[in-house]
């Protein structure tokens, strides 16, 4: 008995002492506001990556990093030796349909005279035809004589419709030959330009990604282009917090750049797809009083303001037991309604009362 009297006692001390040094919190009433978490970079506006569309060895670069190019300017030309001979070729043809054409339009102005021709023929064998079969009404020809009359009529008339025909097909000859030889043409000198990467917008050259004798292909990035003074922030969210975001909701950012400091952000665009890799949502947001120098890619953090309530009766997020449980100052375990919550503290809205102590867990 005293055995077990001498065990007990060390151990009843130890709970005494551990329960008495447990960390108190008097509950008061404060602002709780609810974010959602996001992380992502800062994206100069416009900012694309350059790509060629054909494949080939990078003959000359026209642009250096950090300089400003004009929309439609050549920033890289690509071995193009073969595109030339194709259209030089096609060029020839070119040239020698349009010879074609003018030994066709001399076939056209032949064949144009003969419609005339067999156009004035017909029309007096039809008058000829006409005056006779009034005559032979009368019995003033004889019934041979009337058909080869009319023979010659029909004849006339058959030849004046063949030599129209063969006029409008010549014609259609011609312009079927024109009109493929010069699409031919345009796609050959659009193959060419191909070998020129032009850039697509008026910007800020960010980045070149090869040098001069590399191999590059339709697969290879070669720049980065994008607007020099105009920048907006790309925020990855996750998909259980999505149904949360709104356009012009505020948005609170930090980046690794400016240590210590806060900046302020509204969500501008929200991309309706989830990414299925990443299980999250691309949204834009822009800053409303932006840093003093920007930089693409630079790396952020931000707190997307949901709701804020002022004066609710708020505790530490560690004194929480199972999302609905309190230890009040003697050891009880208490039920509690919870509210909103951030990353330190969270709202209690029924079961407890400003000025009330609570035990930490």
């Amino acid at each position: 008995m005293d055995i077990l009297k001498i065990v007990f006692l060390p151990v009843a001390l130890l709970f005494f002492s551990c329960k008495n040094t447990s960390e108190a919190y008097t509950v008061s009433s404060n602002s709780i506001t609810e974010s959602v978490y996001a992380s992502g970079r800062v994206k100069a506006e416009n900012q694309y990556a350059v790509y060629a569309t054909v494949s080939g060895v990078l003959l000359k670069k026209n642009a250096e990093v950090g300089s400003n190019v004009n929309i439609g300017q050549t920033l890289f030309e690509i071995e193009n030796d073969k595109a030339q001979l194709a259209t030089q070729n096609t060029e020839l043809a070119y040239q020698l349909s349009k010879e074609n054409s003018r030994f066709i339009q001399d076939k056209i102005a032949e064949l144009e005279m003969a419609v005339q021709t067999a156009k004035d023929k017909y029309l007096l064998d039809k008058s000829i035809f006409e005056r006779n079969k009034n005559i032979k009404d009368q019995g003033g020809i004889s019934e041979v004589d009337y058909q080869r009359v009319e023979m010659a009529y029909h004849s006339s008339e058959l030849n004046y419709q063949s030599s129209q025909k063969r006029l409008a097909q010549l014609r259609q000859q011609l312009k079927n030959e024109e009109q493929s030889k010069a699409i031919n043409l345009k796609i050959n000198q659009k193959s060419q330009a191909d070998f020129y990467v032009k850039s697509a917008i008026s910007g800020k050259l960010f980045n070149v990604f090869v040098e001069k004798g590399a191999l590059v292909n339709p697969q290879t990035p070669l720049a980065i282009i994008g607007n020099e003074n105009d920048f907006l922030i790309e925020l990855e969210v996750d998909e259980n917090d999505m149904v949360k975001i709104m356009p012009g909701q505020l948005a609170v950012i930090t980046l690794d750049s400016y240590k210590n400091q806060v900046f302020e952000a509204t969500v501008v665009k929200i991309y309706p797809i989830m990414d299925e890799r990443s299980r999250t949502f691309k949204i834009e947001a822009r800053f409303i009083n932006p840093p003093k120098k920007m930089y693409p890619n630079l790396t952020t953090e931000a707190n997307i303001i949901i709701k804020t309530k002022k004066n609710t009766v708020v505790i530490p997020k560690e004194y929480l037991i199972d999302k609905e449980f309190v230890l009040l100052e003697n050891g009880e375990k208490h039920k509690v309604r919870t509210g909103l919550s951030d990353y330190k503290q969270i709202e209690i809205i029924n079961g407890l009362h400003s000025g009330e102590r609570i035990i930490k867990p």
